[in-house]
């Protein structure tokens, strides 16, 4: 009698079901983990446009703050510090886009020159996938969230990050 090699078919359907119930048990902790990891790079992100804003405010007293991330940092590799590229933020938040987050930076008031306010929103690209929360600051440079969708101007009633 010869013996055979092998697992039987009953063998590898009990290794495949584990491995399902494996998988089935990690994928959402790794999607809240995920979730976790977007959101507190749009804080940290949110932050360095807060320092960026001030920063620029302060180089160029005669401009204030500004209306657009472009004018924060710069498009591609170098770049030369002007009112139109301050070379304080690199390029890819400059884009508006970062970490499953966009960045949307507008007026918090009138649109005197110099501008004395500025708000940014930080709205997940796909909700409950990239991030539950957004995010906004303004002058004061406390980053607020929310868990509804924020409109800008940031609202000073939305709650601050500890």
């Amino acid at each position: 009698m010869q013996k055979k090699n092998g697992f039987s078919l009953i063998e590898l359907l009990i290794v495949v079901a584990i491995i399902l119930i494996i998988a089935a048990i990690a994928i959402p902790t790794l999607t809240r983990a995920r979730v976790a990891a977007d959101e507190s790079s749009a804080v940290g992100s949110m932050r360095t446009i807060n320092s960026a804003e001030i920063s620029y405010n302060a180089a160029y007293p005669a401009v204030g703050f500004t209306t657009t991330l472009t004018q924060l940092g710069g498009t591609g590799g170098a770049c030369t510090p002007s009112t139109a590229t301050g070379c304080f933020i690199d390029s890819v938040l400059s884009s508006g886009t970062k970490s499953g987050y966009l960045f949307t930076p507008a007026l918090n008031g009138t649109a005197t020159v110099p501008l004395n306010n500025y708000s940014v929103i930080a709205t997940p690209q796909f909700p409950t996938y990239t991030g539950a929360r957004y995010f906004c600051s303004f002058e004061d440079a406390v980053v607020r969230y929310s868990t509804a969708t924020l409109t800008n101007p940031c609202p000073a009633t939305a709650g601050g990050i500890q």
